[in-house]
């Protein structure tokens, strides 16, 4: 008896986030016009510019705002000084990444306090006023994304890029942390926290 409760308090948040995550989760070529598409933040290079995880889905939003999905995209990500004091800014190296592609820097915001992808979506709905959204980011994490900004009261469906790695156990690690994750933000919403 006991085993079972367990199993049932271990399974159901992670079944209802990625529920919740695929039931929103689309192709390309299905999304249609939204207030904006955000792009979560995943990393720089040593050079400070985006990581190859973060170029693909920052080449899928300049794509969604190519084909007129929305006028607005939002990068969001994490700006802080480094242990060594230089700086670390993913919003303004997906910028200049993406401006380079063809997408104007008066339709972008730049999300600094993008800390997390909750962080992201609360403030995309409370701070930006979007309302409807494509988010974009990795396909191992979409669903995840996709429960947060539900729960942050985003009309949201999102669009999952490659994560494919050149290091085998990296692509596994990000798909089995997924369910402490997964686990994690469902718990939380069961609990009110």
């Amino acid at each position: 008896m006991a085993a079972g409760v367990l199993v049932l308090a271990l399974a159901v948040p992670v079944a209802w986030v990625q529920g919740v995550g695929q039931s929103r989760a689309r192709s390309p070529q299905d999304v249609g016009p939204v207030d904006a598409v955000i792009v979560l933040g995943a990393g720089l290079r040593a050079d400070g510019t985006p990581s190859p995880y973060l170029r693909r889905r920052l080449a899928m939003a300049a794509d969604l705002h190519e084909r007129g999905v929305a006028s607005t995209v939002i990068l969001s990500g994490d700006a802080h000084e480094r242990a060594d004091g230089s700086p670390y800014d993913e919003p303004a190296a997906m910028r200049d990444w993406i401006v380079a592609r063809g997408v104007p820097e008066e339709d972008l915001v730049l999300d600094h306090e993008g800390f997390d992808t909750t962080a992201t979506c609360r403030r995309a709905h409370d701070v930006y006023g979007v309302r409807s959204a494509v988010i974009v980011t990795q396909d191992y994490h979409l669903r995840r994304a996709l429960f947060s900004c539900a729960r942050a009261g985003l009309d949201a469906v999102g669009v999952g890029v490659s994560a494919a790695s050149v290091r085998p156990v990296q692509w596994a690690w990000w798909h089995v942390r997924e369910v402490p994750a997964s686990w994690k933000a469902g718990a939380r919403e069961l609990v009110g926290l």
